[in-house]
Parts: structure tokens; C-alpha cells; sequence
């Protein structure tokens, strides 16, 4: 499903002259490309929708660090662009949880797996990835949920 959005959003950039969005779109389009040939050279089917949402979330973590690394060099210009792209590639992202949103699903996680304390880190991260793929940025999840662990603990 998210494939056919891709491509339909492709030719809409295309016939409206939206350059960097078809460039951003373009990209996105090359990378999952790239995921499948990999997955079909393990003798596997092409990627699933978690398995794009996934890589839309690398490809914003990325992007990010990017501008960042721009900032500090003192290119504002590039910083912008990558900027651009995040919002371009969050936008093929469903709805982010808020933090109140995060904290519930990770105490529900925890009680799910019955985790005891930080050595249980693991298994919740799992079942938070499982259930909210695509919602949830697990880079902010995993510090909440080693507090939360801790406070177990």
C-alpha cells in the first residue's frame, strides 16, 4: 500500500514541478529498491509496510544527524535541505505518539513481559517494535524505557 502511494505521489510531484519532493520521493524509491534486492538475494519476499516504515525512520535519523553536522560547519543552506527531506519522508509516516502516548504503551510493554528491570530491556523494545512500528521513535523510547526500568528495579 505505502508502495503505491510512493509511486502515485512520484507522478504527482512530477506533474506539478515539485522538484524536491520528487527528488526526496526518488530517493526513497532507490532505497527500498536497494531493501529488496537484499531481501530476494536472503530468499525472501520484497519488504513489508513495517519493514518501509522502518526505513523511513532510519532515512529521518539520518537526515537529521545530517543537519546537524551542517549546523556545526556552518552550512545552513544544506542543514535546510535536509530539513526538507525529513518533513517530505515524515510525511509517509502514520501519526507519532505523543510522550503520553509513548510512557502508556511502554508501561503496558513492561507489564506484557513481565519485566523485572534494565536486563529486561530487550524483550519490551521488542514488543514496543512489534505493536508500534512506524508510530513510535524508538531512539526517545528506549531512554524512557530504561527509566522506567530502573524505577522497577
Amino acid at each position: 500500500m505505502l508502495r503505491a502511494r510512493l509511486t502515485t505521489e512520484m507522478k504527482e510531484a512530477m506533474k506539478a514541478g515539485e522538484k524536491a519532493k520528487l527528488a526526496t520521493v526518488r530517493m526513497i524509491q532507490a532505497a527500498l529498491k536497494d531493501k529488496d534486492i537484499e531481501a530476494r538475494g536472503l530468499g525472501r519476499e520484497p519488504a513489508s509496510d513495517e519493514e518501509i516504515l522502518a526505513l523511513l525512520q532510519k532515512m529521518i535519523k539520518q537526515r537529521n544527524e545530517s543537519a546537524a553536522v551542517y549546523d556545526q560547519g556552518g552550512r545552513p543552506e544544506l542543514a535546510e535541505n535536509e530539513r526538507n527531506e525529513v518533513a517530505i519522508i515524515a510525511s509517509y509516516l502514520p501519526q507519532q505518539m505523543d510522550e503520553a502516548e509513548t510512557r502508556a504503551a511502554i508501561d503496558k510493554a513492561v507489564a506484557e513481559t513481565a519485566a523485572a528491570g534494565p536486563k529486561d530491556m530487550g524483550k519490551v523494545i521488542a514488543v514496543l517494535k512489534g505493536a508500534y512500528a512506524g508510530r513510535m521513535d524508538f531512539a526517545k523510547a528506549s531512554g524512557l524505557v530504561k527509566e522506567a526500568l530502573n524505577a522497577k528495579a
